[in-house]
Formats: structure tokens, sequence, C-alpha cells
């Protein structure tokens, strides 16, 4: 079930990347963009954090 959940955590962080660099680029809409950029990079952190091996 962890591997799902970090795997949908991890393909959102990349569409929210994705959408807040078009939005910056292409629409021009500079909030709308860099609040998609910092939760991708939140879903990111994450995944890094759910994914450190606990000893």
């Amino acid at each position: 079930m962890t591997g799902t959940i970090l795997s949908i955590l991890m393909l959102a962080g990349i569409l929210l990347t994705g959408g807040g660099i078009y939005a910056l680029v292409k629409k021009r809409d500079t909030r709308r963009g860099w609040l998609m950029l910092v939760a991708g990079l939140v879903m990111f952190a994450n995944v890094a954090i759910m994914a450190m091996p606990v000893s």
C-alpha cells in the first residue's frame, strides 16, 4: 500500500511542477504558477521523507 501512495504522490508532484512551469511561461499567471511549483516540491519532499529507511 505504501508503494502505491508514493507512486501517486510522485505523479502528483510531476504534474504540479509541470503545470506550474506551464502557468509561469505560457499563461503568465505568476501566483498560480509559483503555488503549483511549491506544492510539487512539497510532494517530492513528502516522498523523500516517507521513502527513508527506518533503523
